[in-house]
C-alpha cells in the first residue's frame, strides 16, 4: 500500500484467545509467507493461504495460532 503511513509497530505472537493489544491494525507485516488465520476487525474469521511476504492490507484484531504458519508477523497502526 503505497502512500500509508504508520505510526507504530508491534510483533504479534499468534493466538487463539488473545487479542492485539492495541486494538485491531490497519495492516500486517509478514516476514515469512504462510497460511494466515485471523479475525477480522467485524467478528469474522478467515484463513489466507499462502499469504506473500510484506506488507498484507488487513485490518485485525487477532491473529490466530491455530491455523497459521506464517511468521515473523508485525501488527501496522
Amino acid at each position: 500500500m503505497y502512500g500509508t503511513r504508520y505510526i507504530s509497530a508491534f510483533t504479534v505472537v499468534p493466538s487463539d484467545v488473545t487479542m492485539l493489544t492495541r486494538g485491531p491494525c490497519q495492516a500486517l507485516h509478514i516476514s515469512v509467507s504462510g497460511s494466515l488465520s485471523v479475525l477480522m476487525e467485524d467478528g469474522t474469521t478467515g484463513t489466507f493461504p499462502a499469504v506473500p511476504v510484506g506488507i498484507f492490507p488487513i485490518r485485525v484484531q487477532r491473529v490466530n495460532a491455530t491455523g497459521t504458519a506464517a511468521t515473523g508477523i508485525v501488527a501496522l497502526y
